[in-house]
C-alpha cells in the first residue's frame, strides 16, 4: 500500500471514488486536481469564505452503495488562502484513527473531528440533489410536486407544501424537460414566499438570461418599494449573483447599487458574499464600497466584510486600488481611517 499522504490519497486506498463540492459562498464542484494542490500546498484554495474552505465529499463505491458516505470539512486556511499543512496531516490522523468507519462509509469516520460541520438546509438541499445527480439517481419524491407547482398546476397559493428539496432537485435539473420554461411562466404570479426560495436557490446554478429577463419585473417592483420586504431584495441579488449572463448580472447589480435600498444590511451581504466575480469589476466595486460605508452595517460590518473579501486574491488589488481613489468620499474615507488607522497611505 501506498504511503498516504493527503485526504484524497486515503480516500482513493479505501475504494472510494470522490466528487468535491465547495460549500462556503455556494455550492459549486471543485475539481479532484485543483484540490490536490491544495492539500500539497501548491496552490491557494480558490474559493476561501471567512478564512476557510469548506469542502464537501461525496464518496460512493459503485459495487458497494452501501459504503457510500458523505463529508463535510472546514478546513483553516492561512494568511494566503492556503491550506495549513499541520491541519491536513492533524486531520489524516483523526481519520485513520477511526478507520473502521472510514472503510464501512459509516458515521464514525467523522466522530469528535473538530473539522466537521453541517451545511444549512438550503446548501444541503443542493448539496443532495447534485449527489443524486452524480450517482445517476433520481431525483427526491418533492421534485415532482415542485414541476407540478411551478407549471401553475396546483394553484399558487398551495406553496407552502413545497419543499426545499424540491425547488433544489428542480434548479439542479433546469435544463432538462422543460423545467426552465415553467419557472419562466410562472415568477410574475408567484408569492413572495416561494419566490424567494426559488432566487435563494438560484445561486447555486447558473440561470441564463431568459430566467433573469423573467425575474427583471420583481426586481423593479422590489427597488420601488421603500417598506421592508422580508428579504426579497437580497434574494433577487442572489438569484442573478452566479448568471452565466455577465452582462446581464454586472447591469442588475449597477441598478441595485443605485438604489439608497443597497444600505441595507441583509442587500449589503447579498453582495459581499454572492457577488465576489462582479465585484472584480472597479465601477461597481467602488459603489459597493461607498454603500458598505454609509450602509446600516455600520463600522464593525464594514471591516469584517471587507476583511473577508480581500482575504480572496482576486479582490484584495482592485479593493486596495479603491481604497486609494481620490474621488471616494469623505464617509468611505472615514471607514477606511477606522478600519486601518489614520495613516493609511491615500
Amino acid at each position: 500500500m501506498d504511503p498516504i499522504q493527503s485526504l484524497l490519497d486515503l480516500i482513493h486506498q479505501t475504494g472510494a471514488r470522490c466528487r468535491l463540492f465547495d460549500m462556503g459562498r455556494r455550492v459549486s464542484k471543485v475539481s479532484a486536481e485543483v484540490f490536490a494542490r491544495v492539500e500539497q500546498g501548491q496552490a491557494a484554495y480558490p474559493l476561501p469564505y471567512l478564512h476557510h474552505a469548506w469542502v464537501g465529499l461525496l464518496l460512493w463505491h459503485p459495487k458497494e452503495s452501501d459504503r457510500n458516505a458523505v463529508w463535510f470539512l472546514k478546513l483553516p486556511l492561512d494568511e494566503q488562502g492556503y491550506l495549513i499543512q499541520a491541519v491536513r496531516d492533524d486531520l489524516l490522523q483523526r481519520l485513520l484513527k477511526n478507520i473502521s468507519g472510514l472503510l464501512d462509509g459509516g458515521p464514525d469516520a467523522l466522530k469528535d473531528n473538530p473539522f466537521s460541520f453541517k451545511p444549512d438546509t438550503e446548501k444541503m438541499a443542493i448539496f443532495h440533489a447534485h449527489a443524486n445527480q452524480a450517482l445517476g439517481l433520481p431525483a427526491s419524491r418533492h421534485y415532482e410536486y415542485a414541476q407540478h407547482y411551478f407549471a401553475g398546476q396546483l394553484g399558487f397559493d398551495q406553496w407552502p407544501n413545497l419543499g426545499q428539496q424540491g425547488i433544489a432537485d428542480l434548479v439542479v435539473r433546469l435544463e432538462k424537460g422543460n423545467n426552465e420554461a415553467l419557472l419562466i411562466g410562472a415568477i410574475e404570479s408567484l408569492p413572495d414566499e416561494p419566490l424567494r426560495a426559488l432566487c435563494c436557490a438560484l445561486e447555486h446554478v447558473e440561470p441564463g438570461h431568459r430566467l433573469m429577463q423573467a425575474l427583471q419585473p420583481r426586481l423593479n417592483r422590489c427597488l420601488a418599494q421603500d417598506t421592508d420586504d422580508q428579504g426579497m431584495l437580497a434574494a433577487l441579488v442572489r438569484a442573478a449573483s452566479n448568471s452565466r449572463s455577465e452582462t446581464l448580472r454586472r447591469a442588475w447589480l449597477a441598478q441595485v447599487l443605485a438604489s439608497e435600498r443597497a444600505q441595507e444590511t441583509e442587500v449589503l451581504v447579498a453582495l459581499a458574499t454572492r457577488c465576489c466575480d462582479s465585484l472584480k469589476d472597479p465601477a461597481l466595486l467602488q459603489v459597493f464600497l461607498e454603500r458598505l460605508a454609509a450602509g446600516e452595517t455600520g463600522q464593525n460590518g464594514f471591516s469584517r466584510i471587507l476583511a473577508d473579501l480581500m482575504f480572496m486574491p482576486t479582490l484584495r488589488r482592485p479593493i486596495m486600488e479603491a481604497f486609494r481613489n481620490p474621488d471616494r468620499s469623505d464617509t468611505l474615507s472615514a471607514a477606511i481611517g477606522a478600519m486601518f488607522g489614520s495613516n493609511f497611505s491615500s
